[in-house]
């Protein structure tokens, strides 16, 4: 009976992993077939004829610039959001002070605040501060929301290790600061690492800031990139599709390497203490 019902929980899972891999096939099978092949009226499922014009026509229209836009904002953003919500959860999670649930209550509440309300005011203060078109405006709004999600996930995962290692580290002579670094940190690894992963995707997929602050094609991170593969409601899909491989290689690729971060992170998180 066991056997059974493993059996059919192993053919419903392998269903599920067929439907979820199937939309990233038909990109890929898109994106390596000619334009006559992609708008005749039968679909094919695999291309008559293997080609990467799709790909060169990216590589020509710039779109590699694109994605070294997005890498560069993505990865100073999560890095910094990061480091600067870690002494941030650890302040909330760990120390006393007055007014500690009230911050921390406003931390989730500027999380959960919708990003349509504050473009506006983030357009002005670019703008103001003279970085309006520019790379470092995106890395200036950003933390917006990274910061935010970033510091209310470690709080959590901060809350989970006992307190008395702390106090054994500083009862052998260690200090405040050295007991955080050197044996909190460490310990909360995979939570940290687990969300500077969901923080970079945060930025790497992010459409309205970008569309709001970048103007200039040079400066263009990799979602307007996309969108400008759209004229009117003409699509270029073989390029549209080979875009969108082409952005979802880095997710993937930091996803796998980084799989038992998440899954050790994802469980210790999963309960807020």
């Amino acid at each position: 009976m066991v056997g059974k019902r493993m059996f059919f929980t192993y053919v419903a899972l392998f269903v599920c992993l067929l439907m979820a891999m199937f939309p990233i096939y038909w990109m890929l099978n898109t994106s390596l077939k000619a334009a006559r092949e992609i708008n005749q009226r039968f679909p094919t499922y695999w291309p008559e004829k293997v080609t990467t014009e799709s790909y060169v026509e990216l590589v020509d229209m710039g779109f590699m610039n694109n994605v070294k836009n997005s890498l560069i904002v993505s990865l100073l953003v999560s890095i910094g959001s990061i480091l600067a919500s870690m002494f941030a959860a650890y302040a909330i999670a760990r120390l006393n002070f007055k007014r500690k649930k009230l911050i921390s209550r406003f931390i989730f509440y500027a999380y959960l605040m919708p990003r349509t309300v504050m473009y506006i005011p983030l357009y002005i203060v670019t703008t103001n501060v003279g970085l309006r078109d520019s790379l470092w405006g995106l890395i200036l709004v950003y933390p917006t929301f990274t910061l935010p999600y970033a510091t209310w996930m470690l709080i959590s995962y901060f809350k989970k290790i006992p307190k008395e290692l702390e106090e054994a580290a500083i009862v052998d002579g260690e200090t405040k600061f050295g007991s955080m670094v050197k044996i909190v940190f460490p310990l909360a690894a995979p939570g940290i690492v687990a969300t500077m992963i969901f923080a970079f995707t945060l930025c790497w997929s992010e459409y309205l800031y970008a569309l709001v602050i970048i103007t200039s094609t040079p400066q263009k991170t990799i979602s307007l990139g996309l969108y400008d593969l759209i004229v009117d409601d003409l699509y270029a899909w073989g390029p549209l599709m080979g875009g969108s491989i082409i952005a979802a290689v880095p997710v993937i690729f930091l996803y796998f390497f980084a799989s038992n971060y998440l899954v050790k992170g994802l469980a210790e998180g999963g309960v807020k203490g």
